[in-house]
């Protein structure tokens, strides 16, 4: 039989990681997490990976298993959650989803989205185009055929940007790829949650966030980073982890990086928004919120 999931969804900064622990742990549950941030192992503090405390409530899968640098795609964390999946309903628990990768949790609800394989010799084109022009070039370039895949995709992350121009060469663009794909067959039977607060909170929230980050360690977790990376950090890293190595050379001040990440994160959080609200039958919830009243209705199921 195929478990039963529930999913909690939201931007960054939501509450998502607090409400899943608690439906969790009233509804008997353990929490898979779909944040493509926070798979990294020794950058807890920049990604908000769930604390101590959240981690010893209930159990947790799929956070901080992958060093950073190695990267992580939707296909292979869809592996790995579906071990994970197996595992917890084995046990005769609930397995809760939480997390604002839409990429991953459609993946994870829908499957792996057809596309073509990775052309080599395209990518070294599209990469010498980049080194030669600039990477804003090539953004717009994938501006002009695909505008949704450029307004989720940051100018400077060539990795993204490279395989949005290369799903376009195959005929389809990325964008109209995963459009139709958000509607294939369910891979599991579930509910999915999303948390809305109200954007002025939301934005509060991620800039007291990164103000605590920076009170936190992330700059002790950027100094590993350099000190592991001497040649320069690796091209996908969570965000703030650039900004506060800028910090550490002395080529910005805190303040400077702070603002930078704040918007950096605000303009992501945007981004997960419009992702989840393409995702059929989702279930927006404004804070505040009775957890226990939900875990009432989820738990009796």
């Amino acid at each position: 039989m195929t478990p039963f999931l529930l999913v909690v969804a939201g931007p960054t900064a939501s509450g998502k990681t607090a409400l899943a622990v608690e439906l969790a742990r009233r509804c008997g549950g353990e929490v898979i997490s779909a944040d493509s941030q926070q798979v990294y192992r020794g950058l807890a503090v920049g990604t908000a990976q769930p604390t101590a405390a959240e981690q010893a409530a209930v159990p947790h899968h799929l956070v901080g298993f992958v060093e950073p640098g190695e990267g992580m795609d939707a296909a292979r964390w869809v592996a790995r959650a579906d071990e994970a999946i197996a595992a917890v309903a084995a046990r005769g628990r609930l397995p809760v989803v939480c997390g604002g990768t839409g990429l991953y949790l459609r993946a994870l609800l829908h499957g792996v989205a057809e596309a073509p394989g990775r052309d080599p010799a395209f990518r070294a084109a599209l990469e010498a185009e980049a080194a030669r022009d600039g990477r804003p070039a090539l953004h717009a370039r994938l501006a002009a055929v695909d505008p949704e895949a450029a307004a989720r995709i940051q100018p400077n992350d060539l990795t993204r940007v490279v395989r949005a121009l290369e799903m376009a060469r195959g005929g389809r663009t990325q964008s109209q790829r995963f459009a139709a794909h958000r509607f294939q067959e369910e891979r599991y039977p579930h509910r999915l949650l999303a948390l809305d607060p109200p954007r002025a909170e939301l934005h509060r929230r991620i800039e007291d966030r990164v103000e605590a980050m920076f009170d936190g360690g992330l700059l002790e977790e950027a100094r590993a980073l350099v000190a592991r990376f001497p040649g320069g950090l690796p091209e996908k890293l969570p965000i703030g982890y650039a900004e506060a190595a800028e910090v550490l050379a002395g080529r910005i001040d805190r303040a400077e990086a702070v603002r930078r990440i704040q918007v950096a994160h605000r303009r992501y959080a945007r981004r997960q928004v419009i992702w989840l609200r393409r995702e059929p039958g989702v279930e927006w919830l404004r804070p505040p919120i009775d957890a226990a009243a939900l875990a009432a209705g989820l738990c009796s199921r």
